[in-house]
């Protein structure tokens, strides 16, 4: 097949995997795409050092810039992969089995569902549960959108809006169309393979380069992003436990520590490092969250799950509204950020979850994908989040007197206010939020020390099992979708993580690290796009 045949033709590609890699000092790379990348996040790194504090001021205007000019672009697009999603579940295409009729899974429901949430939601869990929902409900930074008596409903709501179905939506679409076009076609495990019939042939060229080496850049960055956010929050729960200095110097140590801890898994592999590690954080993570349920406000969480889940189905049409929305400040600082980060981290979940996917259906494919992790992240809000939100009302009395505005004259401004905190953790959350959960142990829990310490843990192997994945889908990106790449490779993204992570932190802080995923979400949304039509035009070809 030539390239001057017709798009969207049902022919398979006579394209052979690594084809067109290069080998350089035992580094089996695809040109050009790994040297593109390399040379472009090395630039990046010395130009970030060089700025310095000007870096950071960059970092915080772009973010600012993305999230308020392109809203609306995000929410329509994570609309739109939900509407695709269910219409793939509901349709005839549902049962298309990945890798053809005949093909078994090769890990377990439970194996395969550990992997696939502890590579996409870990750290964001553990990091947003507690912050996010006091957030919302007590207005800190001004954010409570509706009266009081709305207010933790709504704050239920929005939490559960940005961890539900949309950013499942995301990673189901890049999953289903890397692991159809892998199993099914034949194609390489890499972005651009997607694309085979918008673009034909074309995608082996400049075409597929761009495409790939944008998914280089959104993978990295989504994993810096997430990456500084465990450190954040591991350093936070030292501080609690054994009195360690916050700063970014010990945040340094640690992403070098978890680093190393990652190598170690990623020259293990899949099968002995990756799945064991996500099995022991999930295991884990179950045990915390049974923990906090029962030894927290056991009633509460359980009615809560209820009602937390009709609160979410029944405002999520107005949330997913850029227009109608009245809190424009949270929709940009948080709404627009997740959908930004979501996608930033779509080629890295999505091809890590079709790696781990053979043998599944379309349908049972999106239904897992889709709605179990929903289920899961809803139970996990409602038993951190309303535990925080119970013992903010315990404190204050309500959450309407959770934070209060009063008089302060002075002699320079008569008129002058303060505000004041009646709430323990909501004066914790506005402080260092990163510190809220160790903060709420500490509030109203027996054996807060030790739920700390399980809370630690848990934050530090979700970093660990994002590194190591993360090391592996950028490994087969770069080395044109091989998967079985020299170990050498996958150290070597391992440390460029580490290092962008360490610093973005020092030139920037948590800001310089949600701008650099922001900017690397919205060209990939485009994309995404486009994958959805892809996909559709493969899998009805399938079908005849």
């Amino acid at each position: 097949m030539s390239r001057k045949d017709p798009p969207n033709n049902e022919q398979d590609s006579d394209y052979e995997i690594g084809q067109d890699n290069i080998l350089v000092m035992g580094l089996d790379i695809h040109n050009p795409v790994f040297v593109f990348s390399v040379i472009v996040i090395l630039a990046f790194l010395i130009g970030s050092v060089v700025a310095g504090e000007s870096a950071a001021t960059f970092f915080g205007d772009l973010r600012k810039s993305i999230t308020s000019t392109f809203d609306w672009f995000f929410l329509i697009a994570a609309n739109l992969f939900i509407f695709f999603c269910l219409f793939l579940v509901v349709t005839p295409l549902g049962k298309i089995k990945l890798g053809g009729n005949d093909a078994k899974p090769e890990y377990s429901t439970l194996s395969w569902f550990a992997m696939l949430f502890a590579a996409g939601m870990g750290i964001g869990l553990m990091f947003w549960s507690v912050a996010e929902p006091v957030v919302y409900a007590s207005g800190v930074w001004g954010y409570a959108p509706l009266g009081v008596s709305e207010s933790k409903e709504m704050a239920f709501a929005t939490t559960i809006f940005h961890w539900g179905l949309h950013p499942w939506a995301i990673y189901a679409v890049v999953g289903l169309a890397l692991a159809f076009f892998t199993y099914n076609r034949g194609l390489p495990l890499t972005i651009r393979s997607a694309f085979y019939p918008i673009f034909g042939e074309a995608v082996w060229g400049w075409v597929g380069h761009v495409i790939d080496t944008l998914a280089v850049f959104a993978t990295i960055f989504g994993l810096a992003t997430s990456l500084g956010l465990g450190a954040q929050q591991a350093n936070a729960g030292l501080n609690y436990l054994f009195d360690i200095e916050v700063g970014a110097s010990v945040q340094t140590i640690l992403i070098v520590i978890i680093t190393a801890a990652a190598l170690t898994s990623v020259v293990a592999g899949l099968d002995k490092g990756v799945k064991r590690l996500s099995e022991f954080n999930i295991s884990l993570a179950i045990l915390l969250m049974i923990a906090v349920i029962v030894l927290g406000p056991t009633i509460e969480i359980i009615t809560g799950f209820f009602t937390n889940t009709s609160s979410y189905l029944q405002n999520i049409v107005p949330l997913s509204n850029w227009i109608g929305r009245e809190d424009s400040g949270f929709l940009h600082d948080w709404t627009t950020f997740y959908w930004a980060w979501w996608i930033a981290w779509s080629p890295f979940v999505g091809m890590f979850i079709a790696r781990v996917s053979k043998g599944r259906t379309v349908r049972e494919f999106v239904t897992c994908v889709l709605i179990v992790p929903t289920i899961v992240s809803i139970l996990w809000m409602s038993a951190f989040g309303g535990s925080a939100i119970d013992q903010v009302i315990d404190q204050a009395g309500s959450l309407e007197n959770a934070i209060v505005t009063v008089a302060a004259p002075t002699a320079d401004d008569p008129g002058a206010t303060t505000t004041v905190f009646n709430s323990q953790l909501a004066e914790q959350v506005n402080s260092a939020y990163e510190q809220a959960m160790f903060t709420m142990f500490d509030g109203g829990f027996p054996m807060a020390g030790l739920l700390s310490f399980i809370g630690i843990v848990l934050v530090i192997t979700f970093f660990v099992t994002s590194s190591d994945s993360g090391s592996l889908v950028i490994d087969t990106i770069t080395a044109g979708g091989k998967i079985d790449a020299p170990v050498a490779q996958r150290v070597l993204w391992c440390l460029l993580e580490g290092a962008i992570a360490i610093v973005l932190l020092w030139s920037g802080g948590l800001t310089a690290l949600q701008a650099a995923s922001v900017a690397t979400g919205l060209p990939f949304a485009v994309i995404l796009l486009f994958m959805c039509i892809a996909l559709y035009k493969g899998l009805k070809s399938e079908q005849r």
